[in-house]
């Protein structure tokens, strides 16, 4: 029986086996040291000459990166390994010696690495972000049935749009036209005025041709649906349900988020008051009308632009002085160490001149927005700046929002929706309003948004028969990946992501 390298605490000082592959490998006269990995965590382990003779050290010798094997050895703690913990072999078998590995440890392209994803998901950092994702996915499931909600699951095949988009993908349905589900919701209310609080977890799909670092074509959406609700009970929830997900990562996934280089400081932000502002005072706040905490919106983009032009050239005095440092001649360790610095500075710089290019453009935009328009992404980071937590903006206009919104008391020009929006510029995770009872307003409803009143008899039947105050939202599992584990793209969040242009591997 072997063991993994998550399990190397409770075995310091023993002799144990573990299975996996080589993801790296450097090696001196009497030494191989070999990056290990194994699914559970990545670890040095030490191949000596004088542990395992002549004979395997050879054999060793041979190793090429992902080649599998097993090793036996004596765990010992080492602090400045990953992980704390290094294996000492004594002896090794291997089960496969991999041809030439296409992603070698050097820099990528995007699509290239989009190309190979089958074989990118093994990479330290890929591995830490499927591990959060399941954490996450882990952390659903808990809040909700700790919380008495039951897990349903809505049709994936459906007969109209939710929300009244053309952008469905459409198939055969033993020859009647049926669309790939665009959101579970609708039936989740039906399913909630059965068990009262329900949740789906499951895929759905858009059409849309959004090339953009927020959109997935396939995606998972959690979507919990609850009877006798408000809107302000629903932001109650969704705060609540949010500070459960970020703070059981915080806990169960150092190591994870060390990989990623995450500042984690960002996300124990969370442990605070979510500000709810409407929409009339959003717009307010991002036009630079209006402060918050003395913060105005547009004067932090400002400062935000300075300050990045003053990083990318500190950044590139440090690459400057490391390139001589480099060119004068060093220890094949030192110009190593100092290459991967380099490297990782030049991505720095590359972050802050897109920085560069792009606030001037949202400052611009948002100088500009009209009220009563939806927010675009360059909108939301540049509200969501001011505020120092996800922030809440609910009370949105009717005409951008679906026709299944309850409007506003006494104003039926705004509808009781609700976006969470991720600091950071991560944008929003979260919508969900409270959902309208009134049987005349919902047929007014599907009327102006020029949808089939038959596709949705059905629906109409739950404020026919027991009709209640019910609320609910939708939280895209990829957006909130993205935000825990800061990724600039969305097409890391998933093991094999389907987006516009994408359909392999």
């Amino acid at each position: 029986m072997h063991q993994y390298i998550k399990e190397f605490p409770t075995h310091e000082g023993k002799e144990i086996t573990v299975k996996g592959w080589v993801a790296n490998k450097r090696e001196s006269k009497t030494n191989i040291f070999v990056v290990f990995r194994d699914g559970s965590g990545f670890a040095q382990c030490v191949i000596s000459l004088d542990a395992v003779g002549e004979e395997q050290f050879e054999l060793a010798k041979s190793l090429t990166q992902e080649s599998s094997l097993a090793l036996t050895g004596m765990v010992v703690k080492d602090e400045k390994q990953m992980g704390g913990y290094e294996l000492q072999v004594s002896s090794l078998e291997i089960y496969h010696i991999s041809a030439e590995y296409p992603i070698a440890n050097k820099a990528h392209g995007v699509r290239f690495l989009a190309d190979k994803r089958h074989l990118w998901l093994r990479s330290k950092r890929q591995w830490a972000i499927m591990r959060i994702r399941n954490e996450l996915k882990m952390g659903i499931h808990e809040y909700f049935q700790n919380n008495g909600f039951i897990q349903m699951d809505s049709p994936i095949f459906t007969g109209s749009a939710c929300e009244g988009t053309t952008d469905l993908f459409e198939t055969d349905f033993f020859g009647e036209p049926a669309y790939l589900a665009q959101s579970g919701q609708l039936y989740g209310e039906a399913m909630a005025m059965a068990q009262g609080k329900i949740y789906t977890f499951g895929p759905t799909f858009r059409a849309e041709k959004s090339d953009t670092p927020r959109h997935l074509a396939e995606f998972w959406m959690i979507e919990p649906e609850m009877a006798f609700y408000t809107n302000e009970m629903n932001m109650d929830l969704i705060e609540a349900f949010t500070k459960h997900l970020i703070n059981r990562v915080l806990k169960n996934n150092q190591t994870e988020l060390e990989v990623l280089g995450r500042d984690i400081s960002k996300l124990e932000s969370v442990n605070q008051v979510f500000p709810r502002v409407k929409y009339v005072d959003a717009v307010q706040i991002l036009q630079g009308n209006k402060e918050v905490n003395g913060k105005n919106a547009i004067t932090v983009q400002e400062e935000d632009l300075a300050a990045a032009k003053q990083g990318i050239e500190e950044k590139n005095a440090e690459v400057k002085e490391r390139e001589t440092t480099i060119a004068g001649g060093v220890k094949k360790g030192v110009r190593k160490f100092n290459e991967s610095k380099i490297l990782q500075l030049k991505k720095e710089i590359s972050t802050l001149e897109e920085q560069c290019r792009n606030i001037p453009k949202w400052i611009e935009s948002a100088r500009n927005f009209k009220d009563g328009e939806d927010f675009g992404g360059s909108d939301e980071t540049v509200l969501t700046r001011v505020f120092d937590a996800p922030v809440m903006v609910y009370n949105w206009p009717s005409k951008i929002k679906a026709f299944y919104m309850k409007e506003v008391d006494g104003d039926p020009n705004y509808v009781k929706g609700v976006d969470l929006l991720a600091p950071e510029g991560f944008g929003e995770i979260v919508g969900g309003s409270e959902r309208e009872t009134s049987l005349d307003v919902l047929v007014r409803k599907i009327k102006e948004h020029d949808l089939p009143m038959s596709e949705f008899e059905w629906y109409l039947d739950l404020r026919r028969f027991g009709s209640v105050p019910h609320a609910g939202f939708g939280l895209g599992l990829a957006r909130i990946v993205r935000w825990v584990c800061n990724l600039d793209h969305v097409r890391e969040t998933n093991p094999f992501p389907r987006r516009y242009g994408r359909l392999t591997p």
